[in-house]
């Protein structure tokens, strides 16, 4: 058995063997069988241990390795890398051939016929700016897959935290409806030799019907977290994952985390890239009011079978700027402020995430710290001191009830905070952790 399992084991086995013990007198009392306890019934059953569930570092590399949409991203990224150089590159070349006054089957005196070769040239800065646009772009989609990266192995980590939650609360349920069907046997014992109300036998058939209830939904809980994080991980929905014990230790908050988490958040970066992109934009519209070019360079013959050198030279007009090139323009402007803009909002909004997360670590280590040393403890002597004044006489079963209630909650409590504080991290890294080596080095263009 794990650690958990052991602490948790030897402490029901120690409030059972009291329990046992302190009816001992009353139910030798009785002149008949009837509410004695099967010498057997005092064992609490050993579940046989499961194998161990994979790290939750485990489940985050299958993630990523098995993702679709991981995968779809980086098709993505590929595609826009493979777009920067056709970006700046030159237009295709014109090949002509032009025929003029040509009396077939014969070349008359005035007939002409040439070969040209054409090329537009784009005015000088168009291509540069087109392929930073481009280059701007592949480093959106790159900044884009590192933010999806991220909410992957963000999820991943905080379902395996509910998973774990939910074991904890199981394995601990476990434990209490056996103790509960201990505590139901005497208690009927005490009321068949009249010394306890029909009341008590009641409440604690009530408390292991509740428990059940509990277990009940804790199973279907537990499924439905698995299909999610199977659907992350690119498997059958139904498909098993073992009991998980335990969480791996949460690191500490990071120094100055604010700054870490704007300069390293894959969402501000992308809202960067399209500032990059809509600023190389503009700069292309506010280029495409001066005219392109165009040369070529031919020959021929004529009837006179006299060789024909031809050159040419041609320039644009953009004469419709008020139509096409000015709002073409005023546009671009307008994106690349909203570009800013959002770039601004995202940045107010990591500050604030920070400042949320900041306050929930801070709560759940003091919350954890509290439950171990002060509700933990305390919940568990309430329930003891009470379950001996019973069975002395001298307490109400409803006391035992109630206190017993709490000591459980505060075992489950304590697994609910270790989960959140354990999600807590994962968000932190998810916000502050500087992009991974691939995607700075390999596909950031």
């Amino acid at each position: 058995m794990t650690n958990h399992k052991k602490k948790y084991g030897v402490l029901a086995a120690l409030i059972l063997a009291s329990l046992v013990f302190s009816t001992s007198g009353v139910l030798a009392q009785t002149s008949n069988t009837q509410g004695v306890l099967p010498s057997n019934s005092l064992e609490l059953s050993v579940t046989k241990e499961s194998d161990p569930a994979p790290t939750v570092e485990e489940f985050v590399t299958e993630g990523l390795k098995h993702s679709p949409s991981v995968e779809a991203l980086r098709a993505r990224l590929q595609a826009a890398q493979y777009k920067i150089t056709p970006a700046g590159a030159f237009p295709d070349p014109m090949l002509e051939l032009a025929v003029q006054d040509m009396g077939l089957p014969k070349i008359g005196p005035n007939s002409t016929a040439s070969l040209e070769v054409r090329q537009d040239l784009p005015y000088p800065g168009k291509r540069k700016a087109r392929r930073e646009a481009a280059k701007a772009s592949a480093f959106f989609s790159a900044a884009e897959l590192e933010d999806l990266r991220r909410r992957i192995i963000s999820q991943i980590r905080t379902l395996y935290a509910q998973i774990y939650t939910e074991d904890c609360e199981l394995r601990t349920l476990r434990e209490a409806n056996e103790l509960m069907n201990l505590l139901v046997a005497a208690v009927m014992a005490r009321y068949s030799s009249g010394l306890a109300e029909q009341e008590s036998v009641l409440k604690a058939q009530l408390e292991v019907s509740r428990i059940s209830e509990r277990l009940s939904d804790l199973e279907s809980d537990r499924k439905e977290l698995v299909a999610s994080l199977n659907r992350l991980l690119d498997r059958p929905g139904d498909q098993f994952v073992e009991e998980i014990n335990h969480l791996p230790p949460a690191a500490a908050l990071p120094q100055s985390f604010e700054q870490q988490a704007l300069a390293n958040s894959a969402e501000i970066a992308m809202k960067r890239a399209a500032i990059e992109e809509a600023r190389h934009r503009l700069e292309e519209a506010k280029l495409d009011r001066l005219p392109d070019f165009s040369v070529g360079v031919g020959g021929g013959i004529d009837g006179m079978i006299e060789p024909l050198v031809m050159l040419r030279f041609g320039i644009g007009l953009p004469i419709w700027q008020k139509q096409k090139q000015q709002p073409l323009v005023l546009a671009a402007e307008k994106e690349l402020q909203a570009a800013q803009m959002d770039l601004r909002d995202v940045e107010a909004e990591v500050r604030a995430e920070t400042a949320k997360l900041t306050a929930k670590w801070h709560r759940n280590e003091e919350q954890i710290r509290r439950y171990k040393e002060a509700i933990g403890p305390q919940s568990h002597a309430a329930m003891e001191a009470a379950r001996a004044s019973y069975l002395a006489g001298r307490g109400d079963f409803s006391t035992v009830m109630e206190d017993f209630n709490r000591w459980l909650e505060a075992r489950v409590q304590l697994a609910r905070r270790e989960a959140d504080r354990f999600i807590t991290w994962a968000e932190i890294e998810a916000l502050a952790t500087p992009a991974q080596d691939s995607i700075e080095k390999g596909e950031k263009p």
